[in-house]
């Protein structure tokens, strides 16, 4: 077993107090004005105590057990019902909700802190009520009043779980192929036909109601994406004492067999006719289910920076109690923390990991920010900040996520291939964060393509100027090596934007250049939150903390950060490299 997780709570707490000044935030939002880091913190405490003593346990063995079908039926691995079933009484599942509809009304930033917490203890748990939030939310954004009556208080709550139906066996990114139908009935339902593949959290054996939200086309549709409508259709019906008893005309046909997430019920859908809704505008259904799309990318960025967290969590102990080897005054056998290749494993981990989490819940502010100031100029502002970062969190994140992963995997040496010390699980489910929800390539398209140039370039220039600003006022004392790397980082970064609005429409060139720039932006995002950090580390006194974070955020600046250059070269390489070779040739 993985040694036991450690909620980070105080490192939270700090952040928002010290760093991110969420406090003075909330205040200026009509409905958080009562919001402060010291409730964040309690309500924190006790979601971790959940994810530690009750999620992370069902880790190791739920991944050994996996979700089975059995006779149609989907059986999730023990322990599972019994957890959501706890999870939902706790009201942990309508955190951020709204309270009109059952929900406890806290902030969107909270809502993300949790979020790290249940996928660093349990990832296929938390796609239960991940996507059930996603669902939610799309719901309330785009659905009619009587569909909101009937399901919404029942999504907010998690009393029923959600899931989105997207992808084709022939429709995977480009969903303009999507075949799945939807015939009008009389009653204004619709008949849904057609097959699904990889519906996560698609079925399950808690005993409530699945809400399934299903991109299909009605019988007029034009081909492509604008023919494309979204349909709630649900796991149960109605029956005709009114209790919701009766089997829609859907079925799972199979579960999928995955290098990851095995506890987690990855469904094959077969909808033969299943009654649905009209979600939102005909033909508007892409629009519609990117609500929930956007909302669940950021989650999956989030997934890989628990996994990171856990992971590293995990290696840090094993370093610790490990004895191999001598040290440098030649002694031994010393903890294999002593050697300077472990360390550099667990650094990284540790120097992604601390702004990361920074970078996350300054973009749910930023989140809180757009959905309740009462200026709509500063709201707007926060929106493009958040349709900046999306992209950049669920890639970046994933990516980086995923590396930590393995690096601590790495500090296991043998013990870390074997099943038993939890590592080469966390790798595994590491590694679908990097594909589903669109894939990395696919969130680096969509920001250079559309996110650098949104609004003629000025939601990205107001960004860099943020960060150039606080490079500005960073104490040498407390931030170099950091700023002094991250000047050249960010003038590389101000020059493959240039690169790359200049580059509008050119396919390949934005194609060849796209994950280096997403990488180069994120390296340079974390370098701005380590200054942050630093810059709020006294506040924490005469304790070890402050010289820790002093120690990462060195690391980061001479290990990790000069990747920006790497990036930087890449991009202005241009597409020739990468397009220079005749397809018969590969």
């Amino acid at each position: 077993m993985p040694a036991a997780y450690q909620p980070p709570v105080a490192t939270m707490r700090f952040l928002l107090e010290h760093v991110l000044d969420f406090d003075a935030q909330m205040a200026q939002l009509p409905g958080f004005e009562d919001a402060s880091a010291d409730l964040a913190a309690e309500v924190l405490t006790v979601a971790g105590r959940m994810c530690a003593e009750r999620l992370a346990p069902l880790n190791l063995p739920g991944d050994a057990a996996g979700s089975k079908l059995v006779d149609g039926k989907v059986i999730t691995a023990p322990g599972f019902a019994e957890a959501y079933a706890e999870f939902v009484a706790a009201g942990w599942s309508g955190l951020a909700g709204d309270p009109a509809f059952g929900g406890q009304g806290l902030p969107r930033t909270v809502q993300i802190m949790l979020d790290e917490m249940v996928s660093a203890a349990n990832l296929s748990f938390g796609l239960f009520p991940g996507l059930t939030r996603g669902a939610a939310e799309a719901l309330a954004a785009h659905g009619s009043d009587e569909l909101k009556a009937i399901y919404l208080e029942k999504l907010v709550t998690g009393e029923w779980c959600g899931a989105m139906a997207l992808t084709e066996a022939s429709a995977g990114t480009d969903l303009g192929l999507l075949r799945t139908r939807a015939d009008p009935r009389d009653d204004g339902s619709y008949s849904i036909i057609g097959t699904k593949i990889f519906i996560s959290s698609g079925d399950q054996d808690f005993g409530n109601n699945v809400v399934h939200l299903v991109l299909a086309r009605l019988p007029d549709a034009p081909a492509g994406v604008k023919g494309i409508s979204l349909f709630l259709v649900p796991k149960l019906l109605p029956g005709e004492a009114g209790d919701w008893t009766m089997r829609n005309a859907m079925s799972v046909g199979a579960l999928e067999h995955k290098m990851g997430i095995h506890a987690q019920p990855t469904c094959v859908m077969n909808y033969d006719g299943a009654t649905g809704w009209l979600v939102g505008e005909a033909g508007r259904g892409l629009n519609a289910m990117f609500t929930m799309m956007n909302a669940e990318r950021l989650f999956v960025g989030i997934q890989g920076l628990g996994l990171a967290d856990a992971a590293t969590q995990a290696a840090v102990t094993y370093a610790r109690e490990r004895l191999q080897g001598r040290g440098a005054d030649g002694s031994g056998p010393v903890p294999i923390i002593a050697h300077a290749d472990v360390r550099k494993m667990l650094l990284a981990g540790r120097a992604f990991v601390e702004p990361a989490r920074a970078l996350a819940a300054w973009t749910a502010i930023r989140m809180d920010v757009a959905d309740r100031h009462p200026d709509p100029v500063v709201s707007a502002a926060a929106h493009a900040d958040v349709a900046l970062l999306t992209p950049v969190i669920k890639a970046a994140f994933t990516d980086f996520g995923f590396e930590t992963t393995v690096l601590a995997q790495q500090v296991f040496g043998g013990h870390g291939y074997i099943h038993e010390a939890g590592m080469e699980q966390f790798v595994r489910d590491a590694r679908i964060t990097q594909i589903y929800e669109g894939t990395n390539g696919v969130q680096a398209m969509d920001l250079v393509s559309r996110k650098v140039t949104m609004e003629g370039g000025a939601p990205l220039r107001a960004y860099l100027d943020m960060i150039a600003a606080d490079l500005g006022k960073a104490d040498p004392a407390l931030a170099d090596p950091l700023a002094a790397q991250m000047r050249e980082a960010l003038a590389l970064l101000e020059t493959a934007s240039e690169t790359i609005a200049a580059a509008a429409g050119d396919t390949d060139r934005l194609g060849a250049a796209a994950t280096e720039y997403l990488n180069l932006f994120a390296l340079v995002s974390l370098g701005w939150m380590w200054l942050r950090i630093l810059a709020a580390s006294p506040a924490l006194g005469a304790t070890r903390t402050p010289q820790a974070y002093a120690a990462m955020a060195r690391y980061y600046a001479t290990y990790m950060l000069p990747r920006a250059a790497l990036h930087a070269a890449r991009i202005a390489a241009g597409p020739e490299p990468v397009m220079a070779l005749d397809e018969e040739l590969f």
